[in-house]
């Protein structure tokens, strides 16, 4: 699904790590030690996803990582949401259509976009389904 890549370099002046995205060129955090990094990563890009979600711009497919960057997991509702999001646009499906079709009412699909509510994946499922896409997961042993 979304695995975006990050960068993290040591600001010796500070002793935090700077981190940057490539596929969010206004998008930076930082960490304030090394095991945080791939945690404060994570929590970026998922405010970012949010923010794209509310101004109905797509959200990024992620670029192929590079040497020195770091592979950023994200949660699979945040994925499953983002995935909507993008078969919204991508198909001119209006929140309002979805509502119908879900049989819910408009604030339910504002939280089933909404990065930081708990949905249940069978709903993000049923709604793909209903624009036209269909959900595949896959579980691999981490190398």
């Amino acid at each position: 699904m979304f695995k975006f890549s990050a960068k993290a370099i040591l600001d010796e002046d500070t002793d935090q790590y700077e981190i940057s995205f490539r596929d969010f060129d206004s998008l930076h955090s930082v960490a304030f030690n090394e095991d945080d990094i791939e945690l404060e990563a994570r929590d970026a890009i998922t405010m970012m996803i949010g923010e794209l979600i509310d101004s109905r711009i797509p959200v990024p497919t992620p670029s192929a990582t590079m040497e020195g960057e770091l592979v950023i997991h994200l949660p699979v509702l945040t994925c499953l949401k983002a995935t909507l999001h993008n078969a919204m646009i991508n198909t001119g499906t209006r929140k309002a259509d979805l509502a119908r079709k879900l049989n819910q009412k408009g604030p339910q699909i504002d939280r089933l976009l909404d990065v930081s509510h708990a949905s249940k994946v069978e709903t993000l499922e049923q709604a793909l389904y209903l624009i036209g896409y269909e959900v595949s997961v896959s579980v691999s042993k981490v190398a």
